[in-house]
């Protein structure tokens, strides 16, 4: 039985003749950025990749299908319409019901590795959440990337999670983890967590190679590459020390539990730091897709 997946014909033509593609995810479109900078920014990001000579694949859900690459019309309703974020668990239920919705870290890995892409932006990924030891709040992301060999390039993981148990989490999975020219895990916001790497690679050649050792050796599990924001470009680290500790302060205030937490903690941070976080998210967002099409690049010569 073939997947109900539809592959945009310039992706599926550029995969056919091993051009360079790049997988992007939607739910930083749908929920991430206010609208109408949202649309402006989903276009700004496929522009990128395309002066990079790279075919951009934005992932969703619409009307049921699961899509690689979107029209400009496609784009647009993600950015407008009110959809909510799906999950690799949501997709069964949203084809069954002929749903719209945008992906998540984990439900983009699963769509692109499906249509063939082996590489992914995204700003952070999911992880493992503060106090997780009694709620054993998780993200799906963890998992997914356990069981997909595709390679993401990401600022890390925010620092409202718990960093150091995300990564002790992702060797478990058996997921690699690089840092991009660096031996330090970012945390989202800032360049550094901290939490040092055990291994680090200086250039997209060498991320390429890593990922043609990874299919030599017939692994299935994602390569994590932790790409910072430049010192330079990140959020004032005494204003994001305080405005986390503020935002977790008010969240338990309030006894929010479960899926309530995150966004309240994340415009919360908005909040405090008067929209900085927000300018440094888009910063985020495109240092990652510029590296990713760096990559995509060099796989394609392999």
């Amino acid at each position: 039985m073939s997947l109900p997946l539809s592959v945009a014909p310039d992706v599926a033509d550029a995969l056919a003749v091993g051009r360079p593609v790049v997988a992007l995810e939607s739910t930083i479109i749908s929920h991430g950025l206010p609208r109408p900078d949202n649309l402006a920014a989903a276009r700004r990001f496929e522009s990128l990749l395309s002066d990079q000579g790279v075919v951009p694949a934005t992932i969703a859900v619409l009307d049921g299908e699961l899509k690689a690459g979107l029209t400009p019309d496609e784009l647009e309703r993600i950015a407008n319409e009110d959809v909510p974020k799906l999950s690799v668990r949501d997709l069964p239920v949203a084809h069954a019901r002929g749903g719209s919705g945008a992906t998540t870290v984990a439900a983009t890995s699963f769509i692109a590795d499906h249509a063939g892409i082996r590489v992914f932006a995204t700003g952070g990924l999911g992880g493992v959440h503060r106090g997780a030891s009694q709620s054993f709040d998780e993200s799906a992301d963890l998992k997914t990337l356990s069981e997909v060999p595709i390679t993401v390039v990401s600022a890390g993981v925010k620092s409202i999670l718990d960093i150091g148990a995300t990564l002790e989490r992702l060797e478990s999975l058996g997921v690699t983890v690089v840092g991009y020219g660096t031996d330090e895990f970012p945390s989202f916001w800032l360049s550094s967590s901290g939490h040092q790497l055990d291994w680090s690679v200086p250039d997209a050649t060498a991320v390429a190679s890593v990922m043609d050792s990874r299919d030599q050796l017939e692994m299935c599990t994602a390569l994590v590459v932790a790409n910072p924001l430049p010192e330079s470009e990140q959020l004032d680290p005494a204003l994001h020390d305080r405005a986390l500790e503020e935002a977790l302060r008010l969240a338990d205030e309030k006894g929010l539990v479960g899926k309530e937490v995150t966004p309240f903690l994340l415009q919360t941070i908005v909040d405090l730091t008067g929209g900085q976080s927000l300018a440094v998210n888009l910063r985020i967002a495109e240092n990652n897709i510029r590296v990713a099409g760096e990559i995509a690049t060099a796989w394609s010569k392999l």
